[in-house]
């Protein structure tokens, strides 16, 4: 019997590999992965709110955008590059559920306590997203994360590079 997606945000919030697996193997569950990752955006935004990050739209699309790439790039590093066994949908789901945890983002608007819940749960999102492609891909732990770091460095130095472009640009134009 399939579990609500409140129980399996619970269980992937408490890093349950069984969760994880179950997850991976529903492959109805994509929308139910979606739902995560659209209401920790919504969280984002709350916990966000104050301290000039994007609004709840812009929050959205970015983080259906990177949810989007993020596992993508997870796929051709872990299944293509180092012969883990996947497919794209097994990745979207297990690292949208992976984001759980970032439903604590909403509390970032409490002052002095909200930056240290926002860094406590990113790195707490960030070890169930290892767990995530550990699940999916099925390989050992170093190998997901090393696949982890890749895709990180994948994704970050472009980012990186892009916002240095749009800097100067916008100091020539």
């Amino acid at each position: 019997m399939q579990r609500s997606i409140t129980d399996r945000m619970r269980g992937a919030a408490m890093l349950d590999v069984p969760t994880y697996e179950e997850v991976e193997a529903d492959t109805t569950a994509t929308g139910q992965a979606a739902t995560v990752v659209a209401i920790v955006a919504v969280c984002a935004a709350i916990g966000g709110a104050g301290h000039g990050r994007a609004g709840i739209i812009g929050g959205l699309l970015s983080a259906f955008v990177g949810w989007l790439i993020w596992s993508g790039v997870t796929y051709l590093i872990g299944d293509k590059l180092l012969g883990g066994t996947a497919t794209w949908g097994e990745l979207l789901r297990t690292l949208g559920f992976a984001q759980a945890p970032g439903v604590l983002y909403a509390l970032g608007i409490i002052p002095y306590v909200g930056g240290f819940v926002t860094a406590l749960v990113w790195v707490w999102t960030l070890v169930a997203g290892i767990i995530a492609i550990h699940q999916a891909l099925d390989f050992d732990t170093g190998r997901a994360i090393l696949t982890a770091f890749i895709g990180w460095l994948a994704i970050v130095i472009p980012m990186a590079l892009l916002g240095a472009f749009g800097g100067v640009m916008r100091a020539v134009l």
